[in-house]
């Protein structure tokens, strides 16, 4: 297999896009990422999402795209990993271009969730669920998440405010990224006290609902240019595991995500201490504990210890959503992979602004599908 890179980085900014559809968001990241790399078109497009049918009934959503960019008749195709769509749509341009099958290829992720009321985005979150065994008795994706983070309270004999830490930074973040949707700092008291929504989770433990679209164009060897900031791809994995949370034998433990990270760290030849920024799949509070620890970025039931200590602040041992993350740059579905794999690059690249991490030469992204159904693991180096 062909070593990959990543030579153009598109996104829109995060947020509630009443004037722009699904057509006007995936242009304006995809011709931001070719703009970048200094390219006219790419040999394949691969869109990453999840809710595009049942949100916006617009289906065959990457040929729209394609025709929508200029990029007809390009390989196009749509990809869907629920909330891990973004990352595998990565996946897919990576294993394009290192098996040969292109020389260019562009991976986008997109979302459009704000046009329609919260109940139907409730129904349609809930999709990434066992609607057989689960959803369809009423158990919503927050609620599944709530059951999971009152387990592990449970084990670790932890308290919800332990958690604050993690909301505390990702907000710290978004204050200086320009793409994030939320611009305002929260405190470990506020976090403390935000109106419940599954218990024992808080409002301000949950992501929120928005639209947004990003995008890489990744290319082979042979296909750089002297023009480009190349990043390489040196790791690339997806595991999965049961879809429905009864059937797992912990709860707690994220298998899928245990087991795409440590494929992807055996890819890259390197281990977690060789990381210098990580972009957790942060849509609820618990899921990036649980990340975390899955990943081997801590043993089990440390990871709070390790956030009220600093490892993960921005001057931390590991600084994690470092443009604010799912939880306040947004978290439109589908796409929020892919914001993780052009945040990882900006890092990188030194071209992060004010939220550059001093030194980054190695990134880490994980996204996940479902409660830890899909984990999509990447690992990128300057």
């Amino acid at each position: 297999m062909r070593d990959v890179f990543i030579v153009g980085l598109g996104l829109t900014k995060v947020g509630e896009h009443w004037g722009l559809g699904l057509r006007e968001l995936g242009a304006e990241a995809i011709l931001a990422a070719i703009r970048d790399a200094g390219e006219r078109r790419a040999d394949a497009l691969f869109v990453g999402n999840m809710l595009s049918g049942v949100l916006s009934g617009q289906e065959n959503l990457a040929t729209m795209l394609a025709d929508a960019t200029g990029l007809l008749p390009i390989e196009a195709v749509k990809i869907e990993a629920a909330c891990g769509s973004g990352g595998a749509a990565v996946r897919a341009a990576t294993i394009s271009v290192a098996a040969g099958a292109a020389e260019t290829a562009i991976a986008l992720g997109i979302e459009k969730m704000t046009d329609v009321s919260p109940d139907v985005v409730t129904a349609a979150l809930a999709t990434a669920s066992d609607h057989e065994y689960e959803a369809g008795f009423g158990l919503s994706f927050v609620g599944m998440a709530a059951l999971i983070m009152q387990r592990y309270m449970h084990e670790t004999g932890r308290t919800h405010d332990e958690f604050a830490p993690f909301i505390v930074q990702a907000h710290r973040n978004a204050m200086t990224s320009e793409h994030a949707m939320f611009h305002l700092a929260v405190s470990p008291e506020q976090f403390a006290r935000s109106p419940l929504v599954a218990s024992p989770m808080g409002l301000l433990d949950v992501a929120p609902v928005c639209d947004g679209a990003a995008a890489v164009l990744v290319c082979s060897r042979d296909a750089l240019r002297p023009h480009h900031k190349p990043i390489r791809i040196a790791g690339s994995a997806i595991a999965t595991d049961t879809i429905s949370l009864g059937a797992r034998k912990r709860m707690t433990f994220l298998q899928a995500s245990e087991t795409s990270a440590a494929k992807a760290f055996h890819q890259a030849r390197l281990a977690p201490g060789d990381i210098d920024v990580a972009e957790p799949h942060d849509a609820f509070t618990i899921m990036t504990a649980l990340t975390l620890e899955a990943s081997g970025f801590a043993k089990p039931g440390t990871v709070l210890d390790m956030a009220k200590a600093g490892a993960f602040a921005s001057d931390g041992d590991l600084p994690i959503c470092t443009f604010g993350g799912l939880k306040a740059r947004g978290h439109p579905v589908g796409a929020s992979g892919t914001y993780q794999i052009v945040e990882a690059c900006r890092q990188l690249r030194g071209d992060a602004g004010k939220n550059q991490i001093a030194g980054a030469k190695r990134a880490f992204a994980q996204s996940i599908g479902g409660h830890g159904a899909v984990a999509v693991s990447h690992i990128l180096e300057a």
